[in-house]
């Protein structure tokens, strides 16, 4: 059912383009859409004859509220759609995963610039190329750029008046020739800068423009009988060539294109994007997508091109993709504005463009599989902790599942036992179990952990929970002794390991050996079990003091004449803790529905006359 609130902002929607948020009920923004008509798109996600699939049956049913954003065009909802996506990362939207760690090339934007790697992104005017999800290739393209070109490396802050007065003295980048010298005006401005715009240009791939450049330079230099000079050009323009050299040839056309593919599978994908620069393979990059769950492979392929060219500084001509896309006319438009000419979006249907889509989809399928794989070795993998533990107590195998207990009475009131249990090192708080304790003739701690072991592990809770690797009992050889009692019982004493950490010195003993196991202090397994000890003991005090805080409140109400179940959980409903009922008048009281006046009256009294507190 749509809420009156959400069914009046839907009625008054304006028929424009524009952006939609819609939000859960703490106000989280949980997907970003844009359209044409905001009233028909959104309007759409609210009937029946809607197509749904699982994850927009979630959406919907996590639709408390939304917000939209009016725009003039329906390029410019594009544009803010990325954006918003890429400020909130909403849950139902496809998000490009986390690419923080990736490092970038930066060309700082001062007067003579420098070029380095880069993991933090500064909004100082600098350029920035990348990300590089290569980082070996990242390196080996910056130590080509150091090599060509006599780019500084220093840090100085190389300002009019500091080169002026030669505050700065030469280096030895200098007097190898892997630096101009700026810092004492051995180069000009204007030449330092054209050096950075063909670093750039390198950079980018665009290596034949470069080369005709520094032949142009070279001629220029050998007809002014700059002999040496262009000898060290020639020699730029060779590394250059030799570097072209490396790298593979895949068409006959010196277009600059980028080759887009995905693979899907479940909610995970990989989108690949191949950069031809001048016919060649410059290099590949590629980046993991979530929320694709119920999405179309063009679908995919359409939010992971928004993404990746959001950020980018260099845009080819042509982009192959392997689908048609929905969205193709606003998204060349997008590209075209932002590079400043026109940007088409291919689909090759034959030939060798087919076969480089063809290439770029397989890339995208095996880095796919191998994100796959390190998942399955990341949850398969056994925490240090695990295998140190297993180490300390001379287990056969690693105690993945390990089940601890505890027992919290005050003089055998309100006995409860706890259960905590441990998976790979961390907490799975849903296999947690509380016990209330039936044996409560005497405060007995041995036999109150008896009965918790024996009740978790027979009947219907050893049935339902898989057994543990590893049982710990919180105490000394006395409550080690309950429970391998109890576990011989069962017959599971050969199958289940136990032991048992005692409080007073965090000492750990184990059946068959009077004295405690010599474990370092500073070992991770005897971490482990501190801190399932901890959180057993929390878990058991916990349930303890909720018991003893609600027998307290009924022993307080149950002896008052005439109040039964019933009015006693209207009291409290209404008033609200017990000491708020002490503090009430009569007329207060009485005005509880179900309270007749001579009850209230006999309430008052209990509290003021027969158990008054001073």
């Amino acid at each position: 059912m749509i809420s009156e609130s959400l069914q009046e902002k839907l009625d008054t929607l304006p028929k424009r383009p524009g952006c939609y948020l819609f939000k859960d009920r703490d106000q989280k923004v949980i997907y970003i859409g844009k359209a044409k008509a905001l009233r028909n798109r959104v309007r759409s996600y609210f009937q029946d004859s809607r197509v749904e699939g699982a994850k927009l049956i979630r959406l919907k049913s996590r639709i408390s509220d939304f917000e939209i954003i009016i725009t003039d065009t329906e390029m410019e909802a594009l544009i803010l759609e990325m954006n918003l996506v890429k400020e909130y990362k909403p849950r139902y939207n496809i998000n490009l995963k986390d690419d923080k760690s990736f490092p970038y090339i930066r060309v700082t934007t001062e007067r003579f610039p420098r070029v380095f790697p880069t993991r933090r992104l500064v909004k100082d005017g600098s350029r920035y190329f990348g990300p590089y999800t290569d980082v070996r290739a990242m390196r080996t393209l910056l130590k080509s750029v150091k090599r060509i070109f006599p780019v500084r490396s220093c840090n100085y802050d190389l300002t009019e008046e500091v080169v002026s007065s030669k505050k700065v003295k030469l280096c030895l980048d200098y007097h190898i020739k892997k630096c101009d010298g700026p810092c004492e005006g051995l180069i000009s401005e204007a030449e330092y800068s054209e050096m950075v715009e063909q670093v750039v240009d390198f950079i980018n791939g665009k290596n034949n423009k470069v080369v005709r450049e520094l032949t142009g330079k070279m001629e220029t230099l050998a007809a002014n009988t700059n002999y040496e000079g262009a000898a060290h050009v020639r020699d730029q323009i060779k590394f250059i060539e030799s570097f072209q050299y490396k790298q593979k040839v895949v068409t006959d056309e010196l277009k600059d294109r980028d080759i887009l593919a995905t693979a899907i599978e479940d909610n995970d994908a990989c989108g690949v994007v191949f950069k031809v620069r001048d016919g060649k393979i410059l290099g590949r990059q590629h980046y993991y997508l979530a929320g694709v769950e119920d999405e179309s492979p063009a679908r995919v392929v359409e939010s992971f091109l928004k993404q990746f060219y959001l950020k980018v500084d260099f845009i080819p001509e042509e982009l192959f993709v392997p689908a048609e896309l929905e969205e193709q006319v606003e998204i060349e438009s997008w590209l075209s504005e932002r590079k400043g000419m026109r940007v088409r979006l291919v689909r090759p249907q034959r030939g060798q463009k087919l076969k480089l889509v063809e290439m770029a989809t397989k890339n995208a399928t095996l880095l796919l599989d191998e994100l796959k794989l390190q998942k399955l070795k990341a949850k398969s993998a056994v925490h240090h902790n695990v295998q140190a533990l297993q180490r300390d107590l001379r287990l056969k195998l690693p105690p993945n599942r390990i089940e601890c207990f505890d027992i919290s009475n005050i003089q055998g009131t309100d006995p409860v036992a706890s259960m905590v249990t441990f998976v790979n090192g961390k907490p799975r708080k849903s296999d947690y179990r509380k016990f209330k304790i039936r044996s409560k003739a005497t405060p007995d701690d041995f036999a109150m952990m008896a009965e918790a072991i024996r009740r978790r592990y027979s009947g219907s809770l050893a049935e339902a929970m898989p057994m543990p690797d590893l049982l710990l009992v919180d105490g000394g050889k006395g409550q080690l002794s309950s429970a391998v009692a109890v576990l011989h019982e069962l017959d599971l004493l050969a199958a289940l390991p136990v032991a048992a950490l005692a409080k007073r010195l965090d000492e750990v003993f184990v059946p068959g050996s009077p004295d405690a196991q010599n474990i370092p202090r500073t070992s991770s397994g005897l971490k482990l079990l501190q801190q399932l000890r901890d959180e057993a003991h929390r878990f058991a005090i916990t349930f303890h003091r909720s018991l003893r805080q609600k027998r307290t409140i009924q022993s307080e109400l149950d002896s008052v004449p005439g109040i039964g179940p019933a009015r006693r959980k209207a009291l409290l409903t209404y008033f609200g803790s017990v000491k708020n009922i002490r503090e009430a008048v009569v007329d207060e009281i009485g005005s509880v529905q179900g309270i007749a006046p001579d009850v209230a009256r006999r309430v008052w009294e209990h509290f003021h006359i027969i158990h008054p507190r001073g």
